[in-house]
């Protein structure tokens, strides 16, 4: 059975590494595992001493339980530690869903928060959760929700911070989804990649599996933290019986986390707080500098102000952004990414705000645009 082409990774296959000035990426910057290793305490000896072994399928006890400690009240025997964050999304599909199930997802997305569910329940079983354009900022309407619930409604799929608005809801909101969620008998599947990354002014909320014994929770190392090469992720799985069901699929995908990755995500979580907060500073840099940029060009783009995570979501009055993004990626080695592939239009763009890189990068786009006014 084919699946969807993934949009989104086969443009960063094609570009990503040979495009220096980078506008678009959803991830922080990362250090070097020298680095990582010193901020711990550690030593890249001491990672030399580890033996390459199978280990635990479920992961490690230690690193289940460093990763339970950043929640408010989940036992470390709830968390199943994956070979890479999207195999995630993949397994709560197969463990979660059977045919005929319909699924809700929020929309724009990553690629994967649709495609997987869609691949597992069909494409008609699979409905779209449509972000507004309310004035300066994005909202989503939980009437909007609620309309789209089916007696065959078995799944909703959530992602906050959200990639690629920015969007982060109030507790009072994320509350009201629970109850909506626990009311109707429904399990919520919430990817939260990007929690904690939430900007001065916006209130912070907890996690969905803090708050929800119907939630499973996908977060990881990638976006929060800066270290998408370790290709660390955890689910949050509150039900025993769902966990082994999911440990079952897992044996048919990674069987278990590699030893360098669970090392190196044990030192990383003894310094978590210091690498989100790096993150989070440079994020604000970057918004200060993005704000300036598009208060400069109102004609041509429609920026509304994340609330939290490393992405925003920017209406560009061009033709095409697509076709765009491949003249400046393949001309000016400026890359731009369409927001099409993440399910919104072709003429709005994702930025990313999470790099250093992004002042240099944003200064040539504007470079460009001044050079070439007819092209928009």
């Amino acid at each position: 059975m084919k699946i969807t082409p993934f949009e989104t990774e086969h443009f960063f296959a094609r570009y990503e590494f040979s495009t220096p000035y980078q506008l678009c990426n959803s991830d922080c910057e990362s250090v070097t595992i020298e680095e990582l290793l010193r901020m711990a305490g550690d030593s890249v000896e001491g990672l030399g001493h580890e033996r390459l072994v199978y280990t635990q399928s479920q992961g490690s006890p230690e690193l289940r339980q460093a990763i339970a400690e950043t929640y408010a009240n989940v036992p470390a025997d709830r968390v199943v530690v994956l070979g890479t964050p999207v195999e995630g999304i993949y397994l709560a599909a197969r463990a979660l869903l059977d045919p005929g199930d319909d699924v809700i997802v929020v929309t724009p997305a990553y690629d994967a928060l649709v495609n997987l569910f869609e691949h597992v329940v069909g494409t008609a079983h699979v409905s779209k959760w449509k972000f507004r354009a309310d004035g300066s900022r994005w909202s989503l309407d939980l009437d909007d929700l609620r309309a789209l619930i089916t007696e065959s409604t078995r799944l909703i799929v959530v992602n906050f911070p959200h990639n690629p608005t920015g969007y982060l809801p109030s507790p009072e909101w994320q509350r009201e989804l629970a109850g909506l969620a626990a009311e109707h008998g429904l399990w919520l599947f919430c990817d939260e990649m990007y929690f904690g990354l939430v900007h001065s002014g916006t209130p912070a909320i907890p996690s969905m599996a803090d708050v929800s014994d119907r939630a499973v929770v996908l977060s990881g190392l990638s976006k929060t933290y800066g270290l998408p090469g370790l290709r660390c992720g955890w689910l949050i799985v509150p039900e025993r019986n769902l966990r082994e069901d999911l440990v079952n699929w897992k044996f048919y995908t990674s069987i278990c986390p590699p030893v360098p990755t669970e090392y190196l995500a044990r030192a990383a979580l003894r310094v978590g707080e210091r690498l989100k907060q790096r993150n989070i500073d440079r994020i604000e840099r970057n918004l200060a500098i993005a704000e300036a940029f598009f208060a400069r060009w109102p004609e041509l783009f429609e920026w509304r102000r994340p609330l939290a995570g490393s992405t925003a979501l920017v209406g560009f009055d061009v033709p095409s952004v697509g076709a765009l993004a491949e003249r400046l990626a393949t001309e000016e080695g400026i890359l731009i990414q369409s927001a099409a592939m993440l399910g919104s239009d072709d003429r709005h763009m994702r930025i990313g705000l999470g790099r250093d890189g992004f002042a240099e990068a944003l200064q040539r786009f504007e470079d460009w645009l001044r050079r070439n006014p007819a092209a928009c």
